[in-house]
């Protein structure tokens, strides 16, 4: 096992690697533009060639990438083109922002899922056209809207919790619950919707096959046969689409982020694309290939826990 954890480790920082040296080739596409940007109207051939001499910009672009590169070995991801701010403590400040929104509402998805999905299957009937009712209206009605509707129900009529802004858990924590209780709820109703449909299906699987019958000639109860014997064999597949929705709600937090203007990691990749900071584009990448990376590894080990068959020896 501990080899198996090695080798993912070193392919995920291959990984990394050539996703960070992808992304700074495509940038270098945009130094020109980023230098007349610093230098505005005050623009001129002179001045920018002078300007991304001391940018570094002219050298060869792998000595600028070896360069950078080595920084982030040493824990220096550089300064912000623009704000001259550390990037690694400014993207981990953001990144911890979007954290906080996205594994509640991933802890609470994963509870409400697992419920739907196992009262679906072992019920069936009306629990089951519940269910499938639930996660259709996931489906169907997009999360923008349904981050309107509450906003305007909560925060506008009833005045119950903020309609934007967020507070640190160390600052206030009740303030930092309400703060983020309607972005975790649109996330939950996107990723309940997936991840419940999911679980629906590999425990219906699972119900029907032939050891479930032999428990149950056994005299084992049916609580004890869902819950410790199939659950646990449907877990895998359950698991790899949460690997999936985490990611995917990492992607929308930046819809999240805009609506109810959260200063996370989204929001904070949108403006600095806009800006064109490179030096902080690329400790973005850096930090969600790694974040990626540990997801799916803890994944993959959670599923060997669960399953002998996937474990590595």
């Amino acid at each position: 096992m501990i080899l198996y954890i090695l080798r993912r480790l070193g392919a995920g920082i291959v990984l990394t690697l050539l996703v960070t040296l992808i992304n700074f080739w495509l940038l270098s596409f945009s130094f020109e533009a980023v230098v007349r940007s610093r230098l505005g109207s005050a623009a001129t051939p002179e001045s920018v060639t002078t300007m991304t001499a001391a940018m570094g910009f002219d050298r060869p672009l792998l000595v600028q990438y070896l360069d950078w590169l080595g920084g982030v070995f040493r824990g220096d991801f550089g300064t912000s083109v623009f704000t001259s701010e550390p990037v690694g403590p400014a993207v981990a400040s953001r990144l911890a922002v979007t954290l906080s929104v996205v594994l509640v509402a991933l802890a609470i998805t994963v509870v409400i899922s697992v419920a739907l999905g196992v009262l679906s299957a072992a019920r069936g009937g009306v629990a089951d056209r519940l269910a499938q009712a639930a996660s259709l209206f996931g489906y169907v009605f997009p999360g923008l809207l349904i981050a309107i509707v509450l906003v305007v129900v909560f925060a506008i009529n009833l005045h119950l919790l903020p309609a934007t802004g967020y507070t640190p858990f160390n600052v206030n924590p009740s303030r930092w619950a309400a703060s983020i209780t309607i972005p975790v709820i649109v996330l939950v109703i996107g990723g309940a919707a997936n991840i419940t449909a999911q679980v629906r299906g590999t425990m219906i699987d699972e119900l029907r096959k032939d050891y479930v019958r032999t428990l149950r000639t056994r005299g084992i109860s049916t609580r004890s046969i869902v819950l410790k014997h199939a659950l646990r064999n449907a877990a895998g597949p359950a698991l790899t689409v949460l690997s999936f929705e985490f990611i995917t709600m990492l992607g929308g937090a930046l819809i999240i982020e805009k609506v109810f203007a959260l200063p996370g990691y989204g929001t904070f990749a949108f403006n600095s694309a806009l800006e064109g900071d490179i030096t902080v584009i690329m400790g973005l990448t850096v930090f969600g290939v790694l974040l990626v990376v540990c997801i799916n590894l803890v994944v993959d080990l959670v599923n060997g826990w669960l399953n002998p068959k996937a474990r590595i020896s």
